[in-house]
């Protein structure tokens, strides 16, 4: 056994390998040690190997799932290993076989995979094609079939992965570290670089699809795609160990379709995840009003992948109107309004996205196949509310033709599958009744309750006349007739003998015979012939996967659009106007996320365009200067989904990117301070950011001395301005850089309102024209609660500088050493320190004395000793 073992495990290679032993899957060697320790198990030792033991862990059959979720959560992978042959018939170990290999992006249990979101599985391939070093990048949803491909350029590798999130991450054995940069939170296998090739790449996708050349799938012109795609084909393929009949497909992604948002963006917007890492509050948690888990994946997925193309924008929007719009309870869906009509039928359905894919890859459940069956009943009836209670918009009457399945389908589950089966079908009870003839009768003959042993028994003693015979059972010998010695001449000729007793005779006849053989291997017979059942069954059902799947696309988007048409009309939001030019104007918009979080949100307007395109926004902290940069960009984004937005009205014009710089955020891991990441983040956005991009960037050049800050927030804003022509929120706490308005006709200044009352500052929220007329930022500081003392001191100082009119200058290091190095010598009358006039001597000392001097903690007497001796040293 150990042996076969080790064979196994030289398959499985790095993998853990779960190794069936009747009711458990067994680990040993480093295996057992490795996963003990993950999975808190208790290690023992059985057998032993060159003299040592051999340490063994295992996990129960019946809960391997969710130890499995534990490993795919800690980023491991696991073979399943198998008993494929009969013990019974085997001599020796029984043949066992690893029949899949579980990993962090090959998913498919409903156990394992999270119901709102995708588990993608990528691959990347860098290499130079046309001079230029680019990616291919291949990545397919194991759990719906969809497989996609794009090509970028290196540096924006980054990006595309943040866009597509895979759980596992697969690239060439050379290319682990060199080309794949920030992969946190994804698991990396490697495989050998032979397999990104791309003659084998290529004829690996055709020979999958059944096609000549793959320029039906849009992948001319994109060879490292195309490597990518073959290599990730064969790698799941080999997880699963079977064709992936239910991937029929690949498309292109092409770089243009989708706004891009960098992964700094993605976090900062809080689309899916809070700064903090939790999943609400989020745009996704505000917006999710799906009825089922296929919309809510899909949701995500569309708030990840805005769109550029306004025409497929649009329909999204007129179907969301159209839902809005729909007539009363006379239009056939209940008594209620067509759409809260809409959205309860939806709810009634289950996941038919993963459960077709199960079908596929044969590990569908029973009762998947029960709920899918009653699915399929109300089709008909739902595709018929959507025909007749909408307005004919085109995607709500496509939909309503995938929803029309063949009635064959429904009407075979009806009839293979029992109204309540068994979870597993190694259970039974699982195929209807009346399914199969042979099925039912070798039910019966194994939950006979001894009726025909009793009709038996009647029929023997009235064939014989015996009055005492009785039919009866024991487990060594099976069923018999017994007959007392003193009846046994009466014993017929059929009888054979098959026990001598001291009072009795024990017999068998062939009827009884051939009843028993069939009772005593009926209820495993049963299981057999069911199982049997069910694979040919999972056959019938393979052709029409395409059909499912695209049935429940049509489910799923139906589902999305139906939960914005729902938060547009709880929320009162409008439907915003594209256009092709690339402007921003938002009418009274409202941050989508935090106006549920507080109880009255303040309404602002937005308008960025050709000849406004930097809006300069200052005001105090906490004014919600952030809280409008972050509900503009939301805005657009939202309606580049096609979704209602939270305005009163809004035109949304191009836009290629979205980019933020906010916040304050170190690496130091990576050698990084914070002032370091705010200007490589800068520096991003001034290399990449167009005249279509959307840029907002909070607080720049707060890290660092006030002139330097300054100078740099300056010219990173008459950059963006001059060069990039970005549209731009650029907040900051610099006053100097609102006379940039002044030099350049295509910028704004706007502040957030405040005002100080008797209690303190009052935030306004509101944004208006003009430049803020102060910080407040002591005032924020006092309701932080930070103590009066320091208060009182920092109002003391912020009066001296504002007197002396600006802070003192940093010394310029770098400056001066670049001088000397040109061979120039300090000017005579350069002030040096031991140069400085009498009275500047004195007065440092003074303020240093003054600076010791803390006139809270003195007493009143102390207070006025310490000004008699400042008198009498200075005066």
């Amino acid at each position: 056994m150990m042996q076969q073992y080790l064979k196994l495990k030289a398959q499985a290679s790095s993998y853990l390998l779960f190794y069936r032993m009747g009711d458990f899957y067994e680990m040993f060697y480093d295996d057992a040690q490795r996963g003990a320790k993950l999975l808190n198990l208790t290690l023992t030792k059985r057998g032993s190997s060159n003299g040592a033991p051999i340490p063994m862990a295992g996990v129960p059959v019946h809960a391997m799932e969710q130890y499995l979720a534990r490993l795919v959560a800690l980023g491991e992978s696991v073979a399943i290993c198998e008993q494929i042959g009969d013990p019974a018939a085997s001599k020796g170990p029984v043949e066992r076989k690893i029949v899949r290999i579980v990993t962090p992006g090959t998913l498919t249990d409903e156990a394992l995979l999270p119901a709102k979101a995708d588990r993608m599985i990528a691959a990347v391939h860098v290499a130079r094609h046309n001079k230029a070093l680019r990616a291919g990048l291949a990545w397919m949803n194991l759990a719906n079939g969809e497989f996609k491909a794009t090509e970028c350029a290196a540096d924006m590798l980054d990006s595309e992965l943040h866009r597509v999130a895979p759980a596992e991450l697969v690239c060439g054995e050379s290319q682990r570290t060199s080309a794949v940069g920030d992969t946190d939170g994804m698991a990396i296998s490697t495989i050998p670089d032979w397999h990104f090739e791309l003659d084998g790449a290529r004829q690996a996708l055709q020979q999958h699809f059944g096609v000549d050349t793959l320029d039906g799938f849009d992948l001319a012109g994109m060879p490292l795609a195309t490597s990518a795609a073959g290599a990730l084909l064969r790698y799941v393929s080999r997880t699963q160990s079977q064709t992936l009949s239910h991937v029929q497909s690949i498309s292109a992604d092409r770089a243009g379709a989708y706004v891009v948002l960098d992964p700094v963006t993605r976090k900062n917007l809080e689309l899916t995840e809070t700064l903090s890492g939790e999943e609400s509050p989020t745009l996704l948690s505000t917006l999710d009003h799906c009825e089922t888990p296929m919309g809510s994946r899909l949701l995500r997925r569309w708030l990840h992948n805005p769109l550029r193309d306004n025409e497929a924008v649009q329909q999204r929007q007129e179907a969301i109107r159209a839902l809005l719009a729909a007539p009363g309870p006379d239009a056939g869906l209940d008594a209620a309004p067509p759409l809260d009509a809409l959205r309860r039928q939806l709810n009634r359905y289950p996941d038919i996205e993963r459960i077709a894919t199960r079908v596929a890859l044969r590990s569908v459940r029973p009762r998947e196949l029960a709920s899918l069956r009653d699915a399929l009943g109300d089709l008909p009836s739902l595709a018929k509310a959507v025909r007749d209670a909408f307005a004919p918009v085109g995607k709500l009457q496509q939909f309503s033709a995938q929803m029309e399945l063949t009635p064959a389908l429904h009407t075979l589950l009806q009839r293979a599958i029992a109204p309540e089966p068994a979870l597993l079908v190694r259970d039974g009870g699982v195929l209807a009744p009346g399914y199969d003839a042979e099925l039912d009768e070798l039910r019966r003959l194994a939950s006979d309750n001894g009726e025909f042993l009793v009709e038996l028994e009647a029929r023997e003693r009235a064939r014989t006349g015996i009055g005492n015979l009785r039919v009866e059972f024991n487990r060594v010998h099976g069923f018999y007739i017994e007959v007392s010695r003193g009846q046994a001449d009466k014993v017929p000729d059929d009888y054979r003998r098959r026990q001598t007793l001291k009072n009795a005779e024990r017999y068998i006849t062939p009827e009884l015979k051939s009843w028993e053989d069939k009772v005593l291997s009926a209820k495993d017979r049963s299981l057999a012939r069911e199982k049997g059942l069910f694979e040919e069954l999972l056959d019938q059902l393979a052709p029409s996967v395409p059909a499912l799947s695209q049935c429940a696309a049509a489910l799923a988007e139906l589902d999305v659009l139906a939960a914005l048409a729902e938060h547009a009309r709880q929320n009162e939001w409008a439907a915003p106007e594209l256009c092709e030019a690339s402007e921003i104007v938002i009418e009274a918009g409202r941050h989508p996320v935090v106006e549920h979080s507080i109880e009255r949100f303040t309404p602002n307007d937005c308008e960025l365009g050709p000849q406004r395109r930097m809006l300069l926004i200052t005001g105090p902290n906490m004014g919600g200067k952030s809280t409008y940069m972050r509900q503009v960009a939301l805005i657009v984004l939202l309606a580049r989904t096609g979704s209602f937005v939270p305005a009163a009205s809004a035109r949304i014009g191009q836009i290629d990117r979205i980019f933020t710089r906010i916040g304050a955020a170190d690496d130091l891991a990576g050698g990084r301070s914070t002032f370091m990441m705010e200007m490589t983040e800068a520096a991003a956005i001034l290399a990449a950011s167009t005249p279509q991009s959307l840029v907002l960037m909070d607080e720049i050049g707060r890290g660092t001395s006030t002139y330097d800050g300054l100078a740099l927030a300056w010219s990173i804003a008459h950059r963006l301005l001059t060069h990039n022509q970005a549209l731009t929120l650029f907040a900051t706490h610099y006053f100097e850089i609102t006379r940039l308005p002044g030099e350049a006709q295509c910028a704004a200044n706007i502040h957030l309102a405040a005002a100080e009352s008797p209690s303190g500052i009052v935030f306004l929220h509101q944004v208006q024209p003009g430049p803020a007329s102060r910080s407040y930022g002591i005032q924020v500081a006092q309701r932080a609660g930070i103590p009066p003392a320091v208060i009182r001191r920092a109002s003391q100082e912020l009066s001296r500088l504002e007197a002396r009119g600006a802070p003192t200058p940093q010394l310029d290091l770098f400056a001066a050493a670049a001088t000397r190095a040109q061979g120039d010598e300090p000017a005579a009358n350069d002030a040096r320190p031991d140069q400085e006039p009498e009275h500047e001597q004195a007065a440092d000392a003074l303020r240093a004395e003054l600076a010791a001097i803390d006139p809270d903690q003195l007493t009143p007497r102390e207070a006025l000793d310490a000004l008699y001796r400042l008198r009498n040293a200075y005066l």
